[in-house]
């Protein structure tokens, strides 16, 4: 896996098409009330939004798609909530795995494993090991994330790797350490559900990504809905510092 410049170091390529999106899947709780079922039945729909979203970004040509799965403050929610979610996860995994592998789709995960049971990780190893060849999609599931957690991690890492450059590390060398130093800082970011906040999502890697907020609830967010997502996209004047006449010279 290669490493990415950061976008305030070098003005990436930006083309028409993101080349990766990251998504904060939410609204399953509000779908299902809205229908007079329990959360766990948006969840279950929000898994095929999430096939659906998966099979649409490879016709696309999107190159890297992260999606924020399970939050490191999630775990605040009702215990038989957070148990169902951590059940869904595996049995997604095990169903869908042979299916991304068959379409060249690479599977990563993101986030601290260290609260995950013996079988939950041994079946994340085991997709993340079967689709590593893969050079179509990369999927990226963010759980147990955390944006704070994930400069945390890379600053220590570093640190112990280089102890005698404390104090004088540049920006390129913390790069290395992140999560997702293997993708490019995502072009546009969605957030489905009506709430316009990050939630500690990719803090560092947002630096000049283009934020995209909308009130349709995930498991209602359909081919249209990203069509919109990335039309909105499309009409942005992404400058990165620069000035937009600047951008019309070259």
């Amino acid at each position: 896996m290669g490493f990415f410049t950061s976008s305030t170091q070098q003005i990436p390529f930006i083309n028409n098409i993101p080349q990766h999106i990251a998504v904060i899947m939410d609204g399953n709780g509000r779908w299902a009330r809205k229908r007079f079922l329990p959360r766990v039945a948006g969840h279950k729909r929000g898994v095929e939004t999430v096939r659906d979203l998966v099979k649409k970004c490879a016709q696309l040509d999107v190159k890297f798609l992260t999606l924020f799965a399970f939050s490191s403050e999630n775990w605040r929610r009702p215990d038989d909530e957070v148990s169902f979610l951590m059940s869904l996860f595996m049995d997604a995994l095990k169903r869908e795995v042979a299916k991304l592998n068959e379409n060249n789709i690479r599977l990563i995960l993101i986030g601290d494993r260290s609260k995950f049971g013996k079988e939950l990780n041994e079946q994340i190893q085991s997709a993340e090991q079967l689709t590593a060849n893969n050079t179509g999609l990369t999927l990226t599931i963010a759980a147990n994330y955390g944006g704070r957690w994930d400069v945390l991690q890379a600053v220590n890492q570093m640190q112990l790797a280089f102890p005698e450059k404390t104090g004088q590390f540049l920006e390129e060398d913390l790069n290395k350490y992140l999560s997702m130093h293997y993708a490019p800082e995502p072009d546009l970011f969605i957030r489905t559900g009506g709430e316009t906040r990050i939630s500690n999502f990719l803090l560092w890697q947002l630096a000049y990504t283009e934020l995209y907020f909308t009130d349709v609830l995930w498991p209602d967010f359909d081919d249209k809905a990203l069509e919109q997502a990335i039309l909105s996209y499309q009409q942005r004047e992404r400058r990165f510092g620069r000035t937009s006449e600047q951008l019309t010279s070259s």
